[in-house]
């Protein structure tokens, strides 16, 4: 009898089911892993795309270009960060300022568990700005500022618990934050331990006026 089961072509790769979720957020969550570790710049399509096993027809039927792929992994890793810090900055469990510290050691023992590896995808393209797509310098901006207005209400919860003075100045303490956050992320990165976190934490909270 004649085997008349459909075989993909040789040198042709295998089919994907178009429209697959599952397939779309594996390309992006390797894509996270890989921009928190290299940048955009020095990533490769053809890297992201070994850790899942996807084959490159299909990454450009979920993907017009690497830069719309960027843009995927950027929102994605927006809306993650922003859940990490609703959850740790809106603890009404903890009070105001013990939630920045509580936050600050999730990260750490995050970057741990992958030998402070992976950075800060909002970092890491910083560093890079000059070399970016059209947009992604505002995408960042505004992730930033985003960032700066969570922290900025955690602030203000804390003069309302009188754990900060009055005149404390939270929108300026909060940019203050990111800013040096960014810098100890990076620093521990490079050391390849926690210590510019810790001390990056340690001072910041010794600065708060109360």
């Amino acid at each position: 009898m004649t085997d008349t089961t459909s075989k993909p072509r040789r040198g042709r790769p295998p089919r994907v089911p178009r429209d697959d979720p599952d397939t779309r957020a594996a390309l992006i969550r390797s894509g996270t892993e890989v921009l928190t570790e290299q940048g955009f710049s020095a990533s490769g399509i053809d890297g992201i795309l070994k850790r899942v096993g996807v084959p490159k027809g299909s990454f450009y039927y979920y993907f017009d270009s690497k830069e719309a792929f960027g843009r995927a992994v950027m929102e994605h890793y927006g809306a993650y960060f922003a859940r990490k810090l609703d959850r740790h900055l809106g603890d009404a469990a903890r009070s105001p300022l013990s939630r920045i510290e509580a936050f600050v050691a999730d990260a750490r023992d995050g970057m741990a568990r992958h030998d402070f590896r992976r950075g800060c995808l909002v970092g890491n393209l910083g560093q890079e700005a000059g070399g970016l797509p059209e947009g992604y310098r505002e995408w960042l901006r505004a992730t930033l500022d985003e960032w700066k207005q969570r922290l900025a209400r955690c602030l203000h919860e804390a003069q309302a618990a009188g754990e900060l003075a009055d005149h404390a100045d939270c929108e300026r303490l909060a940019e203050a934050f990111w800013i040096g956050w960014e810098g100890a992320v990076m620093r521990a990165r490079l050391e390849r331990r926690a210590r510019p976190l810790e001390v990056f934490i340690t001072t910041y909270m010794e600065g708060l006026p109360r």
